[in-house]
């Protein structure tokens, strides 16, 4: 699996990026709103398609980016049912999965620092995302948002100290420099919640700890419960209203206007799609997306003449280079919404989505 933590100075508060190396799906746990562009980079440099953006549970000590990545890439935003954000794709609950590529993620319902807090376990590597219920050495704080000592503790000893001695554990913070522990270090060596530790000891310490007011919870708060979009959002995003089109387009290297395949496969009605391949190619092995016209890539601008330069257009090929060479072409001419399918038709049958022709047969 591919594995990235990522940082924000500010908060200490870590992002992960999850891949599959085979489909080129991912996940990001807690992405944090600053680092947006950050975390878009990534994924395009190591070539990933975002299929979910996961919040372990409302933060309130930063925004999460997870709306702005969704109007970004087309990926769903998925939190904790208890959470009750409706502005979610999926509210999941424990013992539920998340399926990205050939990865997954059990989900494990770990409330007590809120009540809306879930734990993420890998099921193809010995680890687990515990947001802010079991921190390296420590644990979230439970004086806030419905938070209660007695259920971190029993989320802890019940969901968490369960797995595996050797399951590294990834939490949402560490302000002592710390990046991961492991669920055997914390049973022994966690100072509130390892050892011998009761509940009412447990309860005892939280109860002593007499923290200051979370600095950013009267800005947080409200906006992650809208899945961290403020006013003025999708128009900074995409130069259109709340119930607009979205375009979820970014920039390769070279500057070509790419759009994912998870998006394009959940919108095949919303755009014209069109084959720049050779006839050849059209009817090869390769197969061709389904509902798309055949224009050759030596035809397609004199095509494209008599086409409305304000729909949307998406263009691809086999791979990407020639589709994203034709894409930036027409914008040259004045198209509006015209991307390349980023990876073409080969990223489109990597990732197993449908396609007509021999391949099929």
């Amino acid at each position: 699996m591919i594995f990235r933590q990522l940082i924000d100075d500010d908060t200490k508060t870590f992002t992960y990026l999850l891949g599959d190396p085979w489909r080129r799906d991912a996940v990001l746990i807690d992405p944090v709103r600053e680092h947006l562009e950050r975390d878009l980079s990534f994924l395009q440099q190591l070539g990933l398609d975002l299929r979910y953006v996961i919040d372990t549970h409302l933060h309130a000590d930063h925004i999460t980016s997870s709306g702005l990545l969704r109007a970004r890439t087309g990926c769903k935003v998925v939190l904790p049912a208890a959470t009750g954000v409706d502005a979610a794709d999926m509210l999941v609950e424990d013992g539920d999965a998340i399926t990205f590529g050939l990865q997954a993620l059990e989900v494990r319902a770990t409330p007590g620092h809120t009540d809306g807090c879930a734990s993420y376990v890998a099921v193809t590597r010995p680890m687990v995302f515990t947001g802010d219920t079991l921190l390296i050495r420590g644990c979230g704080r439970t004086d806030f948002q419905s938070g209660d000592a007695r259920t971190l503790y029993r989320s802890v000893r019940d969901k968490l100290f369960s797995l595996t001695d050797e399951t590294e554990v990834f939490p949402a913070h560490d302000y002592k420099g710390r990046t991961s522990s492991s669920i055997r270090e914390e049973r022994l060596y966690n100072p509130r919640l390892g050892g011998e530790k009761t509940e009412d000891q447990f309860v005892g310490i939280m109860d002593q700890l007499e923290l200051a007011y979370p600095r950013k919870i009267d800005v947080a708060l409200p906006a992650n419960q809208h899945c961290g979009l403020v006013e003025g959002d999708e128009e900074t995003a995409h130069g259109h209203g709340a119930d607009a089109f979205v375009w979820p387009l970014y920039r390769t290297a070279t500057g070509a206007p790419d759009i994912p395949a998870v998006w394009l496969a959940d919108h095949p009605d919303a755009v014209r799609l069109v084959d720049i391949r050779t006839a050849d190619e059209w009817q090869g092995a390769d197969g061709r997306l389904q509902g798309a016209a055949h224009i050759p890539m030596d035809t397609l601008i004199d095509a494209a003449s008599g086409w409305d330069k304000a729909a949307p257009v998406v263009l691809y090929c086999r791979s990407g280079g020639r589709s994203d060479r034709m894409a930036v072409e027409l914008e040259k001419r004045g198209f509006e919404k015209v991307a390349s399918l980023a990876g073409g038709v080969l990223k489109w049958a990597a990732l197993g989505l449908p396609l007509d022709g021999d391949q099929q047969g």
